[in-house]
């Protein structure tokens, strides 16, 4: 009997319009097989066959809100380019910290660089990273023409933080203060904008003699050392110095990554530890974090 020639999900429909399996839906959205189960649990359309899954091609590419690129496309990088290394990129949040700590335990290891949030999808779209921190805007659903995929972490609180025992002074007064603030890279300064529009304060007055700082650890300690009188940062940051901190607004905080490169093991490794009642424990325990659906994959419409 002549073997059968295998094809490709995501190159061919299945004979008369036949349903995918799970394998093949994390061949079409270039995911691990083990991620198809969890995108299950945030809305992926299947449905039962026997003890089994079975999927609807075009329901999944619509779901999944484009058709992901040829692999060829996605792995393109400029000339000198490694495509995708094993760094993530982002600003030094605490939660990254926590969860760098546990993934190079052990092999595979993930490098860390320090970057805003436009810096952060700079290096993910010139394939310098494998992972970007973001926050603040809209996530994006492609950069660089390449799908994009989310990691969630968690909902922070971000606010202004003061010395300790000391009250975090009314905004109205931070236009004479050493404000410590952010570059508009950095994204969290949309929460501030949108703080000051609604207590009809002049943003710009308010920030004109601000000192720009490159890191929520360079707005605490800026504090701590007596340089800033108050400064724009996260409550995870304020609490872990021992400031007085006023919210001002939630924002989800997650991982990006190319949709291609989910089935990385060193992205594998990272979701199974977000997922762990080791790093929850430990996420959960940091005032200004709720970490309800950490871990989970999500696929934004950029909007």
């Amino acid at each position: 009997m002549p073997r059968r020639r295998r094809t490709s999900a995501v190159d061919s429909r299945p004979a008369s319009g036949g349903l995918l399996k799970s394998s093949d839906v994390a061949a079409l959205l270039n995911v691990h097989p083990k991620h198809v189960y969890r995108l299950l649990r945030r809305g992926l359309p299947g449905r039962r066959v026997g003890g089994d899954w079975r999927f609807d091609r075009d329901e999944v590419l619509q779901w999944a809100g484009a058709v992901p690129l040829p692999a060829r496309e996605e792995r393109s990088e400029p000339s000198g380019h490694v495509a995708s290394r094993p760094i993530l990129a982002a600003n030094g949040d605490v939660v990254v910290d926590v969860l760098l700590e546990i993934v190079n335990e052990q092999p595979p290891l993930l490098g860390f660089v320090t970057a805003d949030r436009d810096r952060a999808l700079e290096l993910l779209a010139a394939g310098d990273a494998l992972l970007a921190g973001s926050h603040g805007r809209a996530f994006p659903a492609a950069v660089a023409g390449v799908r994009l995929a989310r990691i969630h972490l968690v909902d922070r609180e971000v606010g202004l933080a003061a010395p300790a025992g000391k009250p975090v002074p009314p905004p109205s007064r931070l236009g004479r203060l050493r404000f410590g603030y952010r570059p508009q890279s950095a994204a969290v300064v949309v929460h501030f904008e949108r703080f000051a529009r609604e207590e009809r304060l002049d943003v710009a007055k308010l920030t004109a003699r601000a000192s720009l700082m490159a890191s929520h650890r360079d707005v605490v300690f800026g504090i701590v050392s007596g340089a800033l009188d108050v400064g724009l940062t996260t409550r995870a940051w304020a609490e872990r110095v021992g400031l007085s901190f006023r919210p001002i607004a939630v924002e989800s905080y997650g991982l990006l990554a190319r949709a291609a490169d989910l089935a990385r093991p060193e992205i594998v490794r990272l979701c199974e530890v977000a997922q762990s009642r080791r790093f929850l424990d430990r996420v959960e325990a940091i005032p200004g974090y709720a970490t309800a659906g950490c871990g989970v994959m999500r696929y934004d419409s950029g909007s």
